[in-house]
């Protein structure tokens, strides 16, 4: 796979040293280069290396923006020039190399897009047309709203704690008040004000993690997400206080999808069915646990309800976004059908990664009809959006106009955002099923998505190293480590008698049922 414009790279013996020539897409070589643009600017901002280890030469990009300025303020009709901008243009869209993740300094650019004032605008963001002309080419805007909220998914994640050895297991690994900071999300402007509980032991295949200890902090719920709202500043940013709910999903689409029972469960009295696991793990409680007196929808709506109430009494214009990936797509699109009949005129969309079918055609059309707007986000090697009903979803889409209203067969809602894993030149070919459901592999396609016919974002911000977190996807010429996201030593730590062993958490960290945001920490 090419992953630079070099064409061809020769090594040229001259009487006292050896030059490198290279030469690029545009046919000019870098002796030709420097010659012609020695009167219109300087580049001894570029540094040539040579990584005889790669055995290939890779161009560090260095303020290069700066160097391109003067050529495209200068209008000259000589030849050379001509092909010095194009060139030079070509290289500021060079791909990532290894000597990009090398630690610069100053001299690298940020990972986060400037944050736009979207005040006036954060209805047509959130749907208002059904986001006409909004997705294609995509809206950079937009483009930094989703990304936004796939990180407060992406949390769920990397906040939960997996290691079946731990006491632990299945809860998250910080308390609500350090969930943010610990993971790097503060500059988003959100604060946790509760954390989601859901009952392990429901009719389900293996979604969730459960420790192998004897003794653990629950037998029967997990952590499934967190409900956070935006503080003041960054209310004024977007327009009104955002209420977020971040449902935790699958990491990978494995046979537990093939397993899953497409059975449809009725909800209400009307025709509207949905996927009968999915409710369960929404709606199962017990009176004998800990965690799950309240269900996971009875938890998330009491919590929604006193923040409405808390901002409605001082004025305040509300929304609420619900987020997911994977199964957590799922119950974002349950969350969203509950708060919307129960809560009629508040503003709610759903912002979905990789999110399986829910319901049928009378769910799909009940939720247009009650004013919730989901936006999709889905990659087309991902198999996990094409279940439940895979197969029969198949057939019966090549007789779409003859079975369009059947009412028994699973619908996908709202709009569709569909990317493509082939366009990044930073991803391996292979067509790993894995690896295309992974999030990260999600946020790093839509940061670099400009439009369906378009090429891969040159100046995506989004640091690819994520990818990288939980996969193998990343190209080898870049050497990030895979798999590389993990506690240092795997969780062990070196006591005071210098014997290496498991921490005791922090008993701020350990799970608590009763911890909710004060009126005093929402003001």
């Amino acid at each position: 796979m090419e992953v630079s414009p070099l064409r061809q790279v020769r090594k040229e013996k001259g009487a006292k040293k050896t030059k490198w020539v290279l030469k690029l897409k545009f046919g000019v070589t870098w002796k030709a280069i420097k010659k012609a643009s020695s009167s219109t600017m300087k580049l001894n901002r570029f540094h040539l290396t040579c990584a005889s280890s790669m055995k290939q030469l890779s161009l560090v990009r260095v303020q290069a923006e700066e160097a391109v300025k003067p050529i495209q303020q200068t209008h000259t009709k000589k030849k050379a020039s001509h092909h010095v901008t194009k060139s030079l243009l070509s290289l500021l869209q060079l791909p990532y190399t290894a000597s990009d993740f090398i630690d610069w300094g100053d001299l690298m650019t940020p990972t986060k897009s400037p944050k736009e004032n979207i005040s006036t605008k954060w209805r047509e963001i959130h749907d208002l047309h059904n986001w006409d002309n909004l997705l294609d080419p995509l809206h950079p805007w937009l483009r930094r709203e989703i990304i936004k909220y796939g990180e407060f998914a992406q949390a769920t994640y990397d906040g939960f704690d997996f290691d079946p050895l731990s006491e632990f297991c299945g809860s998250c690994r910080y308390n609500r008040h350090k969930l943010f900071e610990e993971l790097g999300l503060t500059n988003h402007g959100y604060k946790v004000t509760k954390y989601i509980y859901a009952m392990s032991h429901v009719d389900v295949p293996s979604w969730f993690e459960r420790s192998h200890l004897g003794e653990t902090w629950s037998k029967d719920s997990n952590w499934m997400g967190y409900v956070a709202v935006s503080n003041d500043e960054e209310s004024e940013r977007i327009g009104r206080r955002d209420i977020v709910m971040a449902w935790r999903g699958t990491i990978a689409p494995t046979e537990w999808f093939t397993d899953l029972k497409a059975m449809l469960e009725r909800i209400g009295d009307g025709k509207i069915k949905v996927q009968h696991g999915f409710r369960s793990i929404y709606k199962s409680k017990s009176e004998f646990t800990r965690y799950n007196k309240l269900s996971a929808s009875e938890q998330v709506m009491e919590e929604v309800n006193r923040l409405i109430k808390f901002y409605e009494a001082k004025g305040e214009g509300i929304s609420f976004t619900i987020t997911g990936h994977s199964l957590g797509g799922a119950l974002a699109l349950l969350n969203a059908y509950e708060a919307a009949t129960s809560i009629p005129g508040l503003p709610i969309s759903v912002i979905s990664f990789g999110a399986p079918r829910v319901g049928n055609l009378a769910f799909k059309e009940k939720l247009d009809e009650i004013g919730v707007k989901t936006l999709r986000i889905v990659v087309k090697q991902d198999i996990v959006p094409k279940f439940p009903g895979f197969i029969c979803n198949n057939i019966l889409h090549k007789l779409n106009f003859v079975t369009k209203k059947f009412n028994w067969v699973y619908r996908h809602v709202g709009s569709q955002l569909k990317l493509d894993m082939f366009m990044s030149p930073y991803l391996k070919r292979e067509s790993d099923l894995i690896g295309s459901h992974n999030l990260e592999i999600y946020l790093h396609l839509l940061d670099g998505f400009l439009g369906k016919q378009r090429k891969f974002r040159w100046n995506a911000r989004r640091d690819v190293a994520l990818v990288n977190k939980t996969t193998d996807m990343l190209i080898e010429e870049l050497r990030i480590p895979k798999f590389w996201y993990q506690l240092p030593y795997k969780g062990l730590v070196l006591n005071k008698h210098g014997r290496w062993v498991k921490p005791c958490r922090e008993p701020e960290d350990v799970p608590s049922p009763l911890s909710v945001a004060s009126e005093n920490e929402l003001h």
